[in-house]
């Protein structure tokens, strides 16, 4: 017997399933997973495997894969992180090696060829990403890879930033992008994870995931503090403050800070209708 699922969070499709589902989803085939690891700076994640495809969401450097499928240029597995389903490119993987020792702990930096900022930049990483470092010259750390990053913008793996909103807070101007998770572009339920994931707070990837899973309710007319996260049907922001609401609004193209009130008003008017919940974390 099938039983219902979730198909972002569980790797089964019509023809083929993960191996340890067998039993509990019916499927033609089962395959054993592959353990991968992301060496682009972000890769797209998407429902098909088509390159027009909408994105779903990103996963980034160094973050593990648990590849089902390989065909044409596409694998197709789950994201270890947050459990998400789908394609991706099998030219931004390669086997798992060793576990990453350190993560980005800045928004964005610079990888170089040598240990100096003034060689020319052969690549970047987001806030998040996972490394492996090698060796300290300088100012600067080697990784893995042979490239070098400036040390101050990693942190140890199991590091945590004090205060999830200020890491949100980081991304103000950032343009909006469905299904993004970096300084390059992001979207409401990204903004939240990361910033969540900095302060070593596991979080789902959508926004009705994370109404259904992340906090607890606060009653109707709580006065609101920092941290508390808002929900619409199908949107995400952040308190700043009583009064201040952060997010990536589609209305703005933007992560923007604005009055709770005047957004609300807005999204209620044009967009998401009310809010369907306000959460608060214990953190």
């Amino acid at each position: 017997m099938t039983a219902p699922f979730d198909p972002r969070r569980t790797p089964a499709r019509s023809d083929l399933a993960a191996a340890h589902l067998q039993g509990v989803i019916d499927a033609p085939h089962y395959a054993q997973g592959r353990p991968m690891r992301v060496v682009d700076e972000a890769i797209a994640l998407r429902a098909r495997p088509a390159g027009d495809c909408g994105l779903d969401t990103q996963v980034l450097h160094g973050e593990t894969v648990v590849v089902y499928d390989r065909d044409e240029g596409w694998a197709w597995g789950q994201a270890l992180a947050d459990g998400y389903v789908g394609y991706m490119s099998a030219d931004a993987l390669v086997d798992a090696g060793a576990a990453p020792s350190h993560k980005v702990s800045v928004p964005r930096t610079f990888l170089y060829p040598a240990d100096t900022m003034k060689m020319p930049v052969l690549g970047a990483l987001p806030l998040g990403a996972l490394v492996e470092a090698r060796a300290v010259r300088g100012d600067f750390t080697q990784l893995a890879s042979g490239l070098f990053v400036f040390s101050a913008h990693l942190a140890d793996v199991g590091a945590r930033q004090p205060d999830f909103v200020s890491v949100a807070e980081w991304f103000q101007g950032a343009p909006y992008l469905w299904g993004g998770k970096t300084w390059l572009g992001l979207d409401c339920s990204g903004l939240v994870q990361i910033a969540l994931q900095a302060a070593g707070v596991p979080a789902p990837r959508d926004t009705d995931m994370q109404q259904a899973e992340l906090g607890t309710a606060l009653a109707a007319g709580a006065v609101l503090q920092r941290g508390d996260l808002v929900f619409w049907k199908g949107h995400v922001g952040v308190m700043r403050d009583a009064e201040h609401l952060l997010h990536a609004s589609g209305h703005h193209m933007q992560v923007v800070s604005e009055p709770f009130a005047q957004a609300r008003a807005r999204i209620a008017a044009k967009a998401h209708g009310e809010v369907t919940a306000i959460r608060r974390l214990e953190i």
